[in-house]
């Protein structure tokens, strides 16, 4: 990194803390901490909303995700306006008439305290170890690649967001999370160009999309019932829709970026307006990968991303054999160069050749993988041989002009910084209204928002506690949907059955929820389905034991 990357990243950074502190600081009485005074208008629910997903994840796992896989990932969420628009008609107008601080307290009204703070529990749990992802996404990603200090990277990240975070509650968190999308977008658009920009000049835009459907990177629809294939229309539709109506309708993290609405209609337009962008938001991040995809048809590219891999196959039994496998990549891409040739030339039986080449270069990928894998264990180290998430930071770094390195690095970083933020401010309030003021008598609302910092303040520690001894898994963005799944069914099921199961009573649906959980974590655990069908079969066995319990107690 030159001087001007460091300089565009420190300020962007430091600009937003600085803003977010001084902007919101002072908050006096727990309806401005927590709620933002209620003030907030439709845009700003819309882009907090957005920035709360749009974590540093999106940004570094999605790009890679298409380059290996293509634009079927997409099919994840097709679930989100359906979703929407059930929060929209049930979820909001019962927060908003109740003038809940959290999406729990509803629950007592409905069943007892005993369900409220099991529920609480589950979303503290869950929501935690997300916070503690979202920071060291991109502190692992960055400090393999650029070399910095994991531990570091981490403290640093989780002590930014900490500091504003903490300064001005709800707030804050809105009014950084505005200006962070700006950011976002502007870096991601400016990428695109880029990349177009640097694909050889007899190379179009139309040629660029050509290239990548010929080796079938544009296949979006997959109509398959395969309950091995984790990305399909059914699974988008129906365990996308119960994924997604959990995270809008009853994820505290969410929840309370629409509560700081001005009114039910701004709630409503604030989602709504998340709801139309959300797609075609990860479609071009999507789509970015494809181009970063059609980028390395011209140009060479590791057979693993990750650099960790080259230090681990380095010196170890099996260098020589990978190093036979990069050759025959490369004389794949020489390959491709021939049949790319002949497929703009109106030779479109050349697709046939890209495709088995296409299949030939990921044999070649796995079993590179297999080797990082065996010399890991030769050497007793562990080392992360799935690529996927170094993708997209290898071609910002290797191939971007100065300054536009470091504003890139600011649009991962501060995507880290808007989701963190988000989910230690919503632990925080749901600590402090759901267990903290629930069970401790006459606290007056400056205790409660002294309180509130407080626990701001402990869960950021604990965040980056996680993220300190957190691992990779496959691929970022699915670790993280597949923590959210492994809850988010059996808490809907239980705000479903409040909503419109009135027979079933509190004793029936606590007991039911405990069940449904070991069941879940269990079925997980033993891969029993793909993740995102989870939440479908939370929602629907939570439901059914309770429905159960209700009719035995009954009898």
């Amino acid at each position: 990194m030159q001087l001007i990357d460091w300089i565009i990243l420190v300020s962007t950074l430091l600009l937003i803390v600085v803003y977010g502190t001084i902007k919101t600081r002072g908050a006096k009485s727990s309806l401005d901490y927590i709620k933002a005074g209620n003030q907030a208008k439709w845009w700003t629910i819309g882009l907090s909303v957005m920035a709360t997903q749009a974590s540093a994840i999106t940004f570094l796992s999605t790009p890679g995700q298409a380059f290996h896989d293509g634009m079927g990932f997409i099919q994840f969420y097709f679930g989100i306006p359906l979703a929407i628009i059930i929060v929209c008609i049930v979820f909001i107008p019962i927060y908003h008439k109740l003038k809940v601080y959290t999406a729990y307290e509803y629950l007592e009204s409905r069943f007892d305290l005993k369900t409220r703070t099991l529920t609480a529990l589950l979303f503290l749990i869950q929501r935690s170890l997300s916070a503690g992802i979202t920071i060291f996404a991109p502190a692992i990603i960055l400090s393999s690649v650029l070399g910095w200090d994991l531990t570091t990277l981490n403290i640093v990240l989780g002590l930014l967001v900490i500091i504003y975070t903490v300064s001005g509650g709800t707030k804050a968190v809105n009014y950084t999370q505005k200006y962070q999308m700006g950011i976002i977008f502007i870096g991601l658009l400016i990428c695109l160009a880029v990349i177009i920009n640097l694909l050889p000049e007899n190379i179009n835009f139309k040629n660029a999309i050509d290239i990548a459907g010929a080796n079938s990177k544009l296949e979006v629809l997959n109509f398959s019932f395969d309950l091995e294939n984790r990305y399909t229309i059914w699974s988008g539709l129906i365990g996308g829709t119960f994924l997604m109506m959990s995270y809008f309708g009853t994820d505290q993290s969410q929840v309370q970026r629409y509560l700081s609405g001005k009114s039910l209609k701004e709630m409503q337009l604030g989602m709504i307006f998340n709801g139309i962008l959300k797609i075609p938001m990860q479609f071009f991040i999507l789509f970015i990968g494809i181009m970063v995809f059609v980028f390395y048809q011209f140009n060479s590219s590791p057979i693993n991303f990750n650099p960790q891999s080259i230090n681990t196959i380095n010196n170890s039994t099996y260098e020589k054999d990978y190093n036979t496998l990069q050759n025959e990549l490369n004389n794949i891409f020489n390959e491709k160069q021939y049949q790319i040739n002949n497929y703009l030339s109106g030779n479109y039986d050349a697709k046939y050749g890209l495709s088995e080449l296409e299949l030939k270069e990921k044999k070649l990928r796995l079993e590179a993988k297999n080797l990082i894998a065996l010399a890991s264990k030769e050497k007793k180290i562990k080392v992360e041989t799935n690529d996927k998430d170094y993708v997209f930071i290898t071609f910002i770094l290797e191939n971007l002009p100065k300054g536009l390195i470091g504003l890139l690095l600011a649009v991962i970083l501060s995507a880290a910084m808007s989701s963190t933020s988000s989910e230690i401010n919503a632990l925080a309030t749901t600590t402090a209204i759901d267990i903290y003021k629930r069970n401790k008598k006459n606290v007056t609302d400056d205790q409660l928002v002294k309180s509130t910092k407080f626990f701001t303040f402990l869960w950021g520690i604990i965040a980056i506690g996680i993220a300190c001894v957190a691992y990779l898994a496959d691929n970022l963005i699915q670790l993280v949907n597949i923590i959210g799944s492994i809850f988010y069914g059996n808490v809907l099921g239980i705000f479903l059955i409040a909503f419109f199961f009135k027979f079933i009573k509190s004793d029936a649906i606590f007991y039911a929820a405990i069940i449904t959980q070991i069941i879940i974590i269990y079925g997980w655990y033993n891969d029993w389905m793909p993740f995102l069908w989870l939440n479908v079969f939370g929602c629907v066995v939570v439901i059914t034991i309770s429905s159960l319990l209700q009719l035995v107690q009954k009898n």
